[in-house]
């Protein structure tokens, strides 16, 4: 592989984040609960982890407008729309391995 500049590493990082939101937003119907169940991570830590680089960067966002920059609408109106409740077995299984602060 030929050497790639630190402008071009930031903008493939950049494009495969989008891609990565763009995937999400198409997959309304995985929940997030099954997406930190199966992955450890989910569209709210997407966000989490976005506001963290922005509030590094200097510049301050909510919580509620890196919600909105993941899921491409309010959370509360993707909440509506596509939240289902969890069942037992993924609420189990979440109990257990769920990430600790």
């Amino acid at each position: 592989m030929d050497e790639i500049s630190a402008r071009q590493r930031l903008e493939y990082e950049a494009a495969a984040f989008r891609r990565l939101r763009d995937h999400l937003r198409q997959r309304a119907d995985i929940q997030n609960i099954d997406l930190m169940n199966l992955a450890g991570f989910c569209r709210n830590c997407l966000s989490n982890w976005y506001r963290e680089a922005a509030e590094a960067d200097g510049v301050a966002i909510n919580k509620d407008e890196a919600r909105e920059i993941v899921y491409g609408m309010p959370y509360e109106q993707w909440r509506s729309q596509h939240q289902t409740e969890a069942g037992p077995a993924a609420q189990q299984h979440f109990e257990k391995v769920r990430p600790r602060d």
